[in-house]
C-alpha cells in the first residue's frame, strides 16, 4: 500500500535533502525575487507545495530569470536563473533519476557525471597517451558527422573519433 495516494511516489524526506543541497550550493533569486533566506522563513509550507505538485504530477516549473554574464572572448552570454523552488525539485530528480541512469553510462562519460570532471577526463587522455601510440588530428564536427551518422555509429564513442584521426592521416 503507498504511504499516500499520489500518483508519484516521492519522500518528503528527498524533498528536504534538495532543500539542504540547494542551500549548500547557494545562488541567486530566480524571476520570483525569491532568495534561499526569504524561502526559508516559510521552508515547511514551500517544501510542502513542492512536494505536493511532484508527487501530484502537477509540478510545472516558473520561468527563469534571464541574467547577461560577460564572456572571456568579449560579449555577453545569456545565463538563466530558476527559482529557489525550481531549484529544489531539480535537485529531487536529480537525486531520483542519477542512481538509475549513471550506471547506463560508459565509463569514460565525463560530462554532467557525479563525481567526474573535465579534468578527470584530460587526466585519463593524457595517461593514455603515454601508454599507446596515437594519431592525433583535428576533426571538424561536421566532418565526423557526414560519414558516422549514416552507420548509425554513436558520436560519443572515442574509439569512432580515433579510427577517423588515422584514417585522415593515411590519407595525407
Amino acid at each position: 500500500m503507498r504511504a499516500t495516494d499520489k500518483p508519484f511516489n516521492i519522500d518528503k524526506k528527498l524533498v528536504y535533502e534538495a532543500y539542504k543541497a540547494v542551500k549548500s550550493n547557494g545562488g541567486a533569486a530566480g524571476v520570483d525575487g525569491q532568495t534561499i533566506e526569504q524561502f526559508e522563513a516559510d521552508l515547511k509550507s514551500n517544501l510542502y507545495k513542492i512536494w505536493n505538485r511532484m508527487s501530484s504530477g502537477t509540478y510545472f516549473p516558473p520561468p527563469v530569470r534571464a541574467v547577461s554574464i560577460p564572456k572571456k572572448s568579449g560579449g555577453q552570454r545569456i545565463l538563466g536563473v530558476p527559482t529557489v523552488a525550481d531549484r529544489v525539485a531539480q535537485m529531487v530528480v536529480k537525486q531520483v533519476i542519477e542512481p538509475i541512469l549513471d550506471p547506463v553510462f560508459l565509463a569514460d562519460s565525463y560530462g554532467y557525471r557525479p563525481r567526474k570532471s573535465a579534468l578527470d577526463a584530460v587526466g585519463v587522455t593524457r595517461e593514455r597517451c603515454w601508454k599507446y601510440d596515437w594519431v592525433l588530428a583535428q576533426v571538424r564536427h561536421r566532418m565526423v558527422e557526414k560519414p558516422v551518422n549514416p552507420f548509425r555509429i554513436s558520436l560519443g564513442d572515442s574509439r569512432v573519433y580515433t579510427t577517423l584521426a588515422i584514417e585522415l592521416e593515411m590519407l595525407r
